[in-house]
């Protein structure tokens, strides 16, 4: 009987792919449990991951015409007081300061004191703050469209977390705008949800669909919000980013006026846009294996790190010399107009455990230098993505080493896609649908279902049997979407399909 393979990862995707996807956070050094319940500490080798993304979309936010500023952490109450549907969609999540001070108690330790004159609630999302001071910069038609990003943490007080999908706290971009019409405003909202598709496409190597949400599933407050849905490899779905298209609904609230070219006094129409860490749990359950994270090359903090081999001081000063220029020349090479980032790992540890420290934070390539390779000038390289690992020689590795990027890069995606087009199926009846979403066996409870494509026509319809099975309404597909039907549950024409699933 063959012996099972070992992995890094305990336990595997399949015999537990809740608890694999929080151990691979903890072999991947990304980030761990805080004192304070419910919220992460964000360790280096993931903030740096969260920093390449940041760096990605902010080029891209720039590039359409936005600008970055920064707006309170606390909003009032009476801001959200304002928005009805807005305050009832965020009402349970809210984090509230009641006091400003501490002061000693009777028996020992501190007690809040000094209760304020309005309560303050800790930022959820900032519609109803940057709408306040909108209302302050906008007078004229002339003055518009404003088109501003955010970088900021917003706190949501969740009951069950987890790590990078959801935590209390977390950090995230939001993008606010005002406009003077309605086409343009909404022109803005399709705009950035094509921004955060490119971005998760290109960057994160995860295919993802763009489509309309249903009334029940919008943005509390918004008309209309559009978001980009991706498959896990437990074929779960993610939402993976959102665009909001809000009308007319904050700028009353808030009383955001301009006088338009006639003379005349218009509310504004206004747009929100976010996407937030939840795209490092995205790429964890994308990509990872059970050996640990699987990094796409554009997104790593690391391309390559090289692993020195040596026994002595003679041949550590030999190979350390050949590993500093095979770096600088492999740093000279550039992928997507970017030098390679390329990292040199020569702490004193086993070479073994060295290996597996980057094997399981994800790294695209490892190159070991070691005595024989410095005779051949050639170099021992391993793909993390497939595992694959070859002797090549240098000159040939330095003119190769951006296209095995690419190649990785690549295929990512496409195993990705293969997964997602694996697990789609177009379903017409009740009992097809309920078989699709009941578990293939008991003891694998997570392994059933994936991205069902319905007819419907009336979302009240269908809640008894979504409530049942817990299913979502994910997205209403943008493209490859004008074929009626009838509704799987009622018969009833319906115009168009949405896609279904279990989701995060």
């Amino acid at each position: 009987m063959a012996k099972a393979a070992k992995h890094a990862i305990t336990p595997t995707r399949a015999e537990d792919y809740p608890e694999w996807y929080q151990q691979v956070i903890k072999a991947g050094d990304l980030a761990e449990p805080s004192p304070v319940r419910g919220c992460m500490v964000i360790k280096p080798w993931g903030f740096a991951l969260w920093e390449s993304m940041q760096r990605a979309l902010d080029d891209m936010f720039k590039a359409t015409g936005h600008q970055n500023a920064y707006f309170p952490l606390f909003i009032p109450m009476s801001f959200l007081e304002k928005e009805a549907e807005h305050v009832e969609g965020f009402a349970k999540e809210c984090a509230v300061v009641t006091h400003h001070r501490l002061e000693p108690s009777e028996g020992g330790g501190l007690r809040p004191a000094g209760p304020l004159e309005e309560p303050l609630i800790v930022r959820p999302t900032s519609e109803t703050i940057i709408g306040a001071t909108y209302a302050k910069w906008v007078q004229s038609w002339r003055d518009l469209p404003i088109k501003i990003n955010q970088w900021a943490n917003v706190v949501r007080w969740e009951m069950r977390t987890r790590m990078f999908l959801r935590t209390a706290e977390f950090l995230w971009q939001e993008g606010h705008t005002v406009h003077a019409t309605a086409e343009e405003a909404w022109e803005e909202t399709q705009a950035m949800i094509d921004v955060y598709a490119e971005f998760a496409e290109r960057w994160m190597a995860m295919p993802v669909i763009r489509g309309y949400k249903t009334p029940a599933e919008r943005f509390p407050g918004a008309v209309e919000t559009l978001s980009i849905e991706a498959m896990m490899q437990d074929r779960k779905a993610l939402q993976a980013g959102t665009s909001h298209f809000l009308g007319q609904n904050f700028s009353k609230a808030q009383e955001i006026q301009f006088q338009d070219q006639a003379g005349d006094l218009q509310f504004a129409w206004t747009t929100s846009w976010g996407v937030s860490t939840r795209l490092i749990g995205a790429l964890i359950m994308t990509h990872s294996d059970d050996d640990g994270f699987v990094l796409p090359p554009r997104l790593a903090p690391a391309q390559i790190v090289i692993l020195p081999i040596y026994r002595n001081d003679q041949q550590r000063s030999a190979i350390l010399e050949y590993v500093d220029s095979l770096k600088e020349e492999l740093q000279a090479q550039t992928m997507a107009g970017a030098p390679l980032r390329v990292e040199v790992d020569d702490r004193d540890l086993r070479g073994g455990e060295k290996k597996w420290h980057h094997v399981k934070r994800g790294v695209p390539i490892r190159i070991e230098i070691g005595p024989k390779d410095l005779e051949k000038n050639a170099a021992f390289v391993a793909r993390r993505d497939t595992g694959e690992t070859c002797s090549m020689p240098r000159a040939q590795l330095v003119v190769e080493i951006a296209d095995m990027l690419c190649n990785m890069q690549k295929s990512l995606f496409q195993r990705a896609e293969s997964l997602r087009q694996a697990h789609s199926k177009t379903i017409e009846t009740v009992d097809e649908f309920r078989q699709f979403f009941t578990p293939e066996s008991p003891d694998q409870p997570e392994i059933h279902g994936g991205f069902a494509y319905c007819h419907f026509a009336d979302e009240q319809d269908l809640q008894e049997l979504l409530k049942e099975l817990k299913v979502t309404i994910r997205c209403i597909p943008q493209a490859d979407n004008d074929q009626p039907g009838k509704c799987f549950v009622t018969g009833k024409a319906a115009p168009r399909m949405a896609i279904f699933a279990k989701a995060y």
